[in-house]
């Protein structure tokens, strides 16, 4: 058994453990409820005898009047109605007199306390008979309660469990995405100064200078994707940086490297939107996206880029002509490990979510899809 498949079982098995405790409890609170309430059934059955040769006439021979007295003192808990064989309320024990204020809350209590017990029958002799009906006690009447808050709790423990999981998990996983980040742009730093080296002799050996220049470029961007890489993990720096000129910058580049085919189009006005911003972060943002839309397309198509703002944001929508996306997977795209793509490790959008919220504190989503006709993309930073 791996790490992970002991994390699973664990989990699990706390659990399954959390619910059959719950069931355990609730199964023993019910047999406990049901011998309680055995229990005032007996107690109201002597009371109800107490009751009766009370009321007999006459009265037993042998009745003890101190001791039926007792009895029927002794209950101070549980309410009791009695009535005669027409169903007429005769008197009440331990019943608050504003619920039975009106004929018709007489008659809901009543039916109230038929619902709760069957009745115990009083017979006076003679053909007489009386009724009483009488409810739970407010110990049963709690106790009936608790297995409801039982089981919120257990739900409540499981969500912390579940919770806490799931947070380690996160933890985990995002250590391991820096430190595999911070790796490769210690990786990435050897061959990149090797290349500045070779730049220099190229420009010493007469080399056509157009060639060195773009080479340079690529250094540079190499340079860039070293610092990013490095950042992951780290809070970056925000700068109050001209959003329109940043995101020009980066399209110039994606378009000037990619495929001829691809027919790039931007529409921003011109003037100065200022955001807080890593420009770097937000570089690798727009690139993840562009190269998302160039997939979808399959390296043919139409992407646009156009940038507009409204009062409090600055909003950039990148649109391409690819393969669409379903709604139910407007969200799901975002998250890390999904991919549509064969050999893609799904974690161009998720980062760029985690860009764009958790560090500039903006907004990402699929502002609309429709299958095989596009996908437009929208990122919202809060201007300055």
């Amino acid at each position: 058994m791996n790490f992970t498949d002991e994390r699973t079982f664990n989990r699990w098995f706390i659990i399954i453990s959390c619910f059959i405790v719950v069931g355990l409890v609730l199964w023993n609170t019910s047999i406990f409820f049901q011998r309680l309430k055995q229990d005032e059934r007996a107690k109201m059955s002597v009371w109800a005898k107490a009751q009766e040769a009370l009321d007999r006439d006459p009265a037993p021979a042998d009745a003890d009047l101190d001791l039926i007295l007792e009895i029927l003192n002794n209950n101070t808990t549980i309410p009791i109605i009695h009535t005669d064989a027409e169903g007429e309320i005769a008197y009440t024990t331990n019943i608050d007199p504003d619920k039975l204020e009106n004929t018709k809350q007489a008659e809901q209590f009543l039916a109230d306390l038929k619902a709760e017990n069957a009745p115990i029958i009083i017979d006076l002799g003679n053909g007489e008979k009386q009724y009483i009906y009488y409810g739970n006690s407010p110990v049963l009447n709690s106790l009936k309660y608790y297995p409801v808050g039982l089981v919120l709790i257990g739900f409540l423990f499981i969500g912390v469990v579940y919770f806490f999981y799931t947070t380690t998990k996160n933890s985990e996983q995002n250590k391991l995405w820096a430190g595999m980040a911070k790796e490769t742009a210690h990786q990435i730093g050897t061959p990149l100064s090797s290349l500045i080296g070779w730049t220099e002799i190229l420009k010493q050996e007469n080399v056509n200078e157009s060639y060195i220049k773009e080479m340079e470029k690529d250094i540079d961007r190499l340079e860039t994707i070293t610092e990013r890489f490095s950042k992951i993990g780290s809070s970056p720096i925000l700068e109050k940086t001209n959003i329109l000129e940043a995101t020009r910058e980066t399209f110039d580049y994606l378009k000037s490297r990619s495929s001829r085919l691809i027919d790039f189009s931007i529409n921003a006005p011109d003037g100065y939107i200022p955001v807080m911003l890593n420009q770097q972060l937000y570089s690798w943002t727009i690139e993840n996206l562009v190269k998302n839309a160039i997939d979808a397309m399959r390296g043919k198509g139409k992407l646009n880029l156009s940038i507009e703002e409204d009062q409090k944001w600055a909003h950039i929508l990148i649109k391409d002509t690819g393969k669409g996306l379903d709604k139910n997977k407007f969200k799901l795209i975002f998250e890390p490990g999904h991919t549509t793509k064969k050999r893609g490790w799904g974690l161009g959008l998720s980062l760029a979510k985690r860009i764009v919220e958790g560090y500039h504190h903006g907004k990402i989503k699929v502002a609309e899809s429709e299958i095989n006709k596009g996908t437009t993309f929208k990122i919202s930073l809060r201007k300055v």
